[in-house]
């Protein structure tokens, strides 16, 4: 880890600990993925869904916001400045009744004398520039609202495990388990940043927000008075992408299918929300009878579930056909 930012969390089994499924947090790591060149790694048709959303000059326009000689976010125009609640059409709704003058005045105090030049045309046009901000998340959400809908059962699915866990006083294993780009040492949090800053919880909430974006999605806030947020990717986000633009992934280096068989693997994603025999067995490509084999087998394996509900049969993984599918994918 290049540079990070430390977290003191102090002892770990008085942790305040929460989730938060926070729609801000996701509209941020897109747009500072595909419009702010931080690499959070969304996949390619989300890149494009955003992209195709937005006008040619939302670059420029998000460009003060990401610049990497000082970037900085005001409080009044973050999309999580609602953090843990709130969603993106109540922030919208006051992004459009933000006064110019309240722009003008969080980032005098930011910068002072020294405004970086990048912010420039947004103090020269401040209100101009608060509707083109706003016009961009709007479209950001709206294109991408379809795949957060989607996404439900697995921001679910993640609050019940992160609950659990804490439960069970299991914090740390939590924590050590949020991204590859985060390492929990002891009681210390370090998250990437080439600030290198230290900060200490000092019994604040410490809310984690999973993110549906992309793998190598790094947000958080440390210094709010009332509470830590981090935003980490949401556990199980390669089930999103499947069905997409993008092929099918190649039976000869994927690692489900090699561990499963192909069919079976097919089986597996395509059973990730509930569906009927008749649908998965069009999806996967085989007869019904061969899928009823198959089905069978990952059955007894405990990795699929099947129930009649009048004329059809529906078929979905179960918690441990999810956790092979995560794991493995």
């Amino acid at each position: 880890m290049r540079g990070h930012t430390a977290l003191h969390l102090g002892t770990l089994d008085d942790l305040r600990l929460s989730v938060a499924g926070h729609q801000g947090a996701t509209v941020l790591s897109l747009v500072a993925d595909v419009l702010g060149g931080r690499g959070h790694g969304v996949p390619r048709p989300w890149r494009r869904m955003v992209l195709e959303a937005v006008p040619a000059t939302a670059g420029q326009v998000l460009r003060p916001l990401f610049d990497p000689g000082y970037s900085v976010i005001p409080d009044c125009v973050t999309p999580t400045a609602s953090m843990p609640r709130g969603d993106i059409a109540t922030q919208c709704a006051q992004l459009g009744d933000l006064s110019a003058n309240v722009l003008l005045a969080e980032l005098e105090r930011e910068f002072g004398g020294a405004l970086p030049a990048q912010w420039r045309p947004v103090v020269d046009r401040p209100a101009r520039w608060i509707r083109a901000y706003t016009q961009i998340i709007q479209a950001v959400w709206q294109a991408f609202r379809p795949v957060w809908d989607r996404a439900g059962p697995l921001l679910e699915r993640e609050s019940e495990r992160v609950g659990s866990a804490v439960v069970r006083g299991c914090a740390d294993t939590v924590l050590s388990g949020l991204s590859s780009r985060f390492r929990l040492t002891g009681d210390r949090l370090l998250l990437p940043d080439p600030q290198n800053d230290t900060y200490s919880l000092d019994g604040r909430r410490l809310v984690l927000v999973p993110v549906v974006s992309g793998p190598g999605t790094s947000l958080f806030a440390l210094d709010r008075s009332d509470l830590v947020w981090i935003g980490y990717p949401l556990p199980g986000l390669g089930r999103l992408w499947e069905g997409g633009p993008d092929p099918r992934p190649d039976p000869r280096t994927d690692v489900l299918t090699l561990v499963v068989g192909d069919i079976r693997a097919r089986i597996l994603r395509a059973a990730g929300a509930p569906a009927t025999m008749g649908g998965v067995a069009a999806r996967v490509g085989c007869s019904p009878a061969n899928l009823t084999h198959h089905c069978a087998r990952l059955e007894q394996s405990g990795l699929i579930v099947r129930r009649r509900e009048g004329q059809h049969v529906r078929l979905r993984r179960t918690a441990r056909g999810d956790a092979l599918v995560d794991l493995l994918t």
